[in-house]
């Protein structure tokens, strides 16, 4: 059975072509700046590589690219469209009445639409790429599977906030979380690296990257997460601001004189790392080589976004009273053992203590804790595109 996995943006396409018999991903890729000047894709096949100019004013222009690429020349990987069972797609928001993976019919779609309010720059492209795949792919089956699917377990002592309840009924103001698929896959992946089952674990993920955010998962269930009714809440990020007193945004708009729109655009992407180092980015790895130069401003970001994240690790201990394992997972998660050393130095109340040597790794998989650290820290690969992929098969086979 093969199955296309497709992650759209407003000007991107992420693609991932799997046969799920043993689940390879026979090619990948993406397509870049669609609907705008100088569009490309790039596509892989094992370790073939090409990178192709090519105008695509929509995302059916750039579908139907990508099938060509799939189906022709030397790395052709199928020999029609028709061989695609199934399409998974990554949709950002399914509020309160998409709880799970779904095959989308007309309700779903206007559902997804109905979320757009919530998420305005993640929906409407995930329609955009659901409705070119209607297109190009009519006979494959769609399916949709929620970044905020996976939280759907929180409790209402998790999700509601502290304002009058008739708000949350009226206009749905609550927590709904993100990532949920990267941590619903790197807690399945952790059980199988610890040998036992993911019902009697309490684990707690950290997807660490551009957007970061952390989750407590009791008993396989996400029991509380970081980021809330947007991904603007929790923790300090590449360039949103995470947790901050509601009366500073309220005093910054009267003191700047700025719209809603404009102090959006401030906490969402001129915050965080980017806003206190003062660098002009949000990478980490600049952020890191600006701290080996001596730039104060470079370690006071990255001293607090490691702060923050232990934290939220310590809150979640507390709140499932106790922690078998932290994983550490995403761009920074996986790739920045200096950001892993920081967060665990704040957990030896925990009873976790991280093998320095083990931590060095920036790739692959592994417990990087010491043999006698009661808490395991762990080291996974996110693949949120297999999670849909599964999702997909098993709602194809059922």
């Amino acid at each position: 059975m093969k199955i296309l996995v497709i992650n759209c943006g407003s000007s991107s396409l992420k693609y991932q072509l799997l046969e799920m018999k043993n689940e390879t991903v026979l090619a990948s890729g993406n397509c870049e700046k669609i609907g705008l000047e100088g569009s490309f894709n790039k596509h892989e096949v094992g370790d073939f590589e090409v990178k192709t100019k090519v105008d695509m004013p929509t995302h059916s222009e750039a579908i139907s690219f990508v099938m060509k690429a799939l189906m022709e020349g030397e790395k052709a990987v199928i020999k029609s469209v028709g061989e695609i069972k199934a399409v998974g797609h990554r949709v950002v928001h399914g509020g309160e009445a998409l709880r799970k993976s779904v095959i989308i019919n007309d309700r779903v779609e206007k559902l997804i639409d109905s979320y757009s309010e919530l998420a305005p720059l993640h929906n409407p492209p995930n329609l955009l790429g659901i409705n070119a795949c209607q297109q190009i792919l009519p006979k494959a089956v769609q399916v949709a599977v929620f970044d905020t699917a996976f939280h759907s377990t929180l409790p209402e002592k998790a999700y509601l906030y502290g304002i009058p309840y008739n708000l949350y009924e009226k206009y749905k103001v609550r927590k709904y979380g993100f990532h949920g698929t990267s941590h619903r896959y790197v807690a399945l992946r952790a059980a199988e690296m610890l040998g036992k089952p993911i019902e009697k674990l309490k684990l707690i993920s950290c997807h660490l990257g551009g957007g970061a955010s952390v989750c407590a998962i009791k008993n396989g269930k996400s029991v509380d997460t970081s980021m809330g009714f947007t991904p603007l809440e929790g923790l300090m990020m590449g360039t949103r601001c995470g947790d901050i007193d509601p009366a500073v945004v309220l005093y910054l708009m009267d003191k700047e004189g700025l719209s809603t729109d404009k102090i959006s655009h401030l906490l969402n992407k001129q915050s965080g790392a980017l806003g206190i180092a003062c660098l002009g980015s949000s990478d980490f790895r600049d952020l890191e080589d600006a701290m080996a130069e001596g730039v104060k401003k470079a370690k006071l970001a990255l001293d607090m976004f490691g702060y923050r994240v232990a934290q939220y690790i310590g809150q979640y201990a507390v709140a499932m009273n106790g922690v078998d394992a932290v994983i550490f997972t995403g761009g920074v998660g996986q790739k920045g053992p200096l950001q892993r050393t920081d967060i665990c130095s704040y957990l030896g109340v925990l009873g976790l203590e991280l093998d320095e040597e083990k931590n060095k790794a920036r790739y692959g998989e592994a417990d990087i804790a010491t043999e006698k650290s009661t808490v395991r820290a762990l080291m996974i690969t996110t693949n949120e595109e297999l999670m849909i992929a599964r999702d997909t098969a098993a709602l194809l086979k059922s």
